[in-house]
């Protein structure tokens, strides 16, 4: 999971790595961590924050688990949150990863990664001579997987449709909401990998 600032303001990122795969929750960490850790000092009166996403994975276009996590944030932080996905095939018009990935592969050029910590650490070390600095942390949380929404349940979180793509455009809004019960838990496997996502 990658954030990174606009490029009026200094230049700083958060990368959140995660040792599962589909980390949904993790993502909902690194999106909420980030607007607290990072966003509140800087903009304390802020109402809103966007978030520009890929359109596969755990925090695509129609994961269900993803917006159910954001709305559990917006109503969390009181926050507005605009998600805007990329269309799918698109990512690499993302300017996270150009202006932070790219920083970060770059630095840890050639060297082993032998652990999840030697990655969080080659991560954090990532500066540029125009002022990148990057924080770096590894979630080991344990997230429950295999969690399955209806359409129904997510059509009443209350998420707005865009008038343009609203599929790929929506905003969630902060208001207090039920939280839906999973409507049943698919196996998953388990797999003892890194995961670096951007959103």
């Amino acid at each position: 999971m990658g954030m990174s600032s606009p490029p009026t303001r200094a230049a700083r990122g958060r990368v959140l790595g995660a040792p599962r795969p589909h980390p949904w929750r993790g993502a909902r960490g690194a999106v909420g961590g980030g607007g607290r850790a990072e966003g509140r000092p800087r903009s304390p009166a802020a109402a809103r924050r966007l978030v520009g996403a890929d359109s596969g994975g755990s925090n695509a276009a129609r994961a269900r688990a993803w917006k159910v996590e954001l709305a559990k944030l917006a109503a969390e932080t009181g926050l507005a949150i605009t998600v805007c996905h990329y269309p799918p095939g698109t990512s690499k018009w993302n300017k996270v990863e150009h202006r932070l990935f790219a920083q970060i592969t770059r630095n840890w050029r050639g060297r082993p990664l032998t652990s999840h910590q030697a990655v969080v650490e080659l991560i954090s070390a990532t500066t540029t001579t125009t002022g990148l600095t990057v924080h770096a942390e590894l979630d080991t949380t344990e997230y429950p997987t295999g969690l399955a929404y209806t359409s129904k349940q997510v059509a009443a979180l209350p998420i707005g449709r865009h008038e343009i793509r609203g599929e790929w455009n929506y905003t969630v809004r902060p208001e207090p909401h039920q939280t839906p019960v999973p409507a049943r838990k698919r196996e998953t496997r388990r797999k003892s990998k890194l995961f670096l996502c951007d959103c």
